[in-house]
């Protein structure tokens, strides 16, 4: 007996809610600043669409409360005087969440936004929204390639989708032209077969054909600390990373989890995974570094070029200046660094020159050397040794100073670019401000990073050791700043002839001149960030390990607050942080 069944149709909840019903709430805040447990919102622009039908707007200035940044009122347009009068989020939060009910919410880089309105429900007594939300950055990077627009910002994709509206860091402007952009990307979707809200939120974090193809390569890879490497079928590196458990970071690669879109290129184009075990973390770290700066695979983004570094040199003269040179001579002469670029260097050495009258011409000069003095005399910032006016002995008091504050202390400069800042600040002249602001920053940061290198570097041979899962220990021999052996000692071995084994076969580091006289600088903050994590004990120590005591580090916790508001931001809009 042969029974006739009727194909049952599917419910509503199996089929998904088809993206034409789906109603749609794209926003955008404005804040002072990146942090939501210190800044405030001032802006809230949303548009409330369905099927592409724009169904209403919600729109209104916020009073933060407070006064907002010069920088983010240059950034944004909005001044405290344009809030002055406008109400407070707990006035306008009720009516914004009425406007989001029920509707998804959409927003361009949307952790900013939701954690900012998260954050103002909790202050205000509100349980936070449940609704489901689409960020297009994700949606943008699944869908778009890098040849279509060469980054995910919103700029770029209002371009590229030809957006009515062109964002301009205004909340309702903003939200507009993140509504046309949502619109390109639905449609680009409906290409991969996406047609429902579920369909969607699942299609961003979906691992690509490729992604699901090659998860055979990771195979052979152990469960072991180490560094991986992934080559093409002419055995090019792509791309070369580091794990503690080397098996589950390339499996990794072809799961969901991986969104990179340059990754999964690079998944597109790798026919084989490599491996090197390491005894250590820290040893498989610094081997990522040496393998990235000796390889430079094009997949990896950071770490490429390690000797592509500036530094700013007190010249040995009879008359010394500042100078930018790329390389660290023997030579006895005073240098700052390393920079990551000519600019930052040129800032470094503004802000010096705010502090010590140094000369800033490049002409050599001599104690016999006569010629007209420039503008800088005149206004009192050169001695004028060119003209003969400074003796060298009165212009080697300012060589001394200048000196010190690069190696030892950083007061005069953080002192006199500060009292420039305020003074410009007290004329409403801000943007000056900023630059002199950032100049200071160029100068103290990477004062304060030398110090720190120079303190490692300076010891000829240390030993250290912290505790390994399995109760052993994990050892290092660093000589110079440069990790020369790595060995993990068995639970319950006696520690001086493990330690004296592996110190007898650690490498020999012959160190050039400089700060960093042995291995990159970034080995050597691996070093340190480690020799200073917690559990970790000195074993054997030549020399000593100290800080200048007035050195630039001091100043530096005022500079990064100072700039953490704005390197939020900085990172919301995929901008490179300084």
């Amino acid at each position: 007996m042969v029974l006739d069944v009727d194909p049952v149709q599917g419910t509503l909840d199996e089929l998904g809610t088809p993206l034409s019903e789906v109603t749609f709430v794209v926003f955008d805040l404005e804040t002072t600043g990146g942090s939501p447990a210190d800044d405030r919102i001032t802006e809230i622009g949303a548009v409330k669409v369905r099927a592409g039908e724009v169904l209403g707007e919600f729109s209104t200035l916020v009073d933060p409360g407070g006064p907002i940044p010069p920088f983010i009122s240059v950034l944004t347009g909005i001044t405290d005087a344009m809030v002055m009068a406008a109400p407070r989020i707990e006035a306008v939060l009720p009516s914004f969440l009425e406007f989001i009910h029920g509707a998804t919410l959409v927003a361009h880089n949307a952790s900013f936004d939701t954690r900012f309105l998260k954050a103002a429900c909790a202050a205000h007594g509100y349980p936070p929204p449940v609704n489901p939300v689409v960020d297009t950055v994700d949606l943008a990077r699944r869908v778009l390639t890098r040849d279509e627009t060469p980054n995910s910002k919103l700029a770029t994709l209002a371009r590229f989708f030809r957006a009515s509206t062109e964002p301009c860091h205004r909340a309702l402007q903003d939200a507009k032209a993140t509504v046309d952009v949502l619109h390109g990307l639905i449609e680009r979707a409906g290409s991969f077969q996406v047609h429902t809200l579920e369909e969607l939120k699942s299609f961003v974090r979906a691992p690509t054909p490729e992604q699901q193809r090659k998860r055979h390569l990771a195979e052979s890879v152990p469960h072991a600390p180490g560094v991986y490497f992934f080559e093409d079928e002419r055995g090019e590196i792509l791309y070369i990373g580091k794990s503690t458990n080397l098996r589950n970071r390339v499996r990794s690669y072809f799961t969901a989890s991986e969104t990179r879109p340059r990754i999964r290129e690079m998944i597109g184009i790798a026919e084989r995974v490599h491996h090197v075990v390491c005894a250590t973390a820290l040893e498989a770290e610094v081997r990522e570094l040496r393998l990235i700066g000796g390889a430079k695979p094009r997949y990896n983004r950071r770490s490429r070029f390690p000797e592509k570094v500036f530094w700013l040199k007190l010249t040995q003269e009879a008359f010394p200046r500042l100078s930018i040179v790329r390389e660290v001579k023997d030579d006895g002469a005073a240098y700052l660094g390393p920079f990551s670029s000519t600019r930052l260097a040129d800032d470094a050495r503004n802000a010096l020159h705010e502090a010590v009258p140094l000369r800033q011409c490049t002409q050599p000069i001599s104690t016999r050397t006569r010629r007209p003095a420039c503008v800088l005399h005149e206004m009192g910032r050169c001695g004028a040794p060119c003209e003969g006016k400074q003796s060298q002995d009165d212009y080697r008091v300012h060589a001394e100073a200048a000196r010190r504050a690069m190696t030892l202390d950083a007061t005069p400069v953080f002192s006199a670019v500060s009292a420039r800042m305020e003074r410009l600040s007290v004329e409403q002249r801000y943007e000056e401000a900023s630059v002199d602001r950032d100049r200071l920053a160029a100068f103290v940061r990477t004062a304060a990073r030398m110090q720190r290198l120079a303190a490692v570097t300076r010891i000829p041979h240390l030993v250290a050791a912290s505790p390994a899962f399995d109760g052993g220990w994990d050892i290092h021999v660093i000589r110079h700043g440069r990790l020369a052996a790595a060995g993990v000692m068995p639970r319950g071995a006696h520690p001086t002839p493990f330690v004296e084994s592996l110190t007898a076969r650690a490498e020999t580091v012959i160190p050039g001149p400089g700060p960093i006289p042995a291995a990159s600088a970034e080995e050597t903050e691996c070093i340190l960030r480690w020799l200073e994590s917690p559990g970790v004990r000195l074993v054997e120590v030549e020399g000593e390990w100290s800080l200048p005591a007035r050195g630039a580090a001091r100043h530096k916790a005022r500079i990064d607050r100072a700039y953490q508001g704005r390197d939020r931001l900085r990172h919301r809009e995929g901008r490179p942080l300084p």
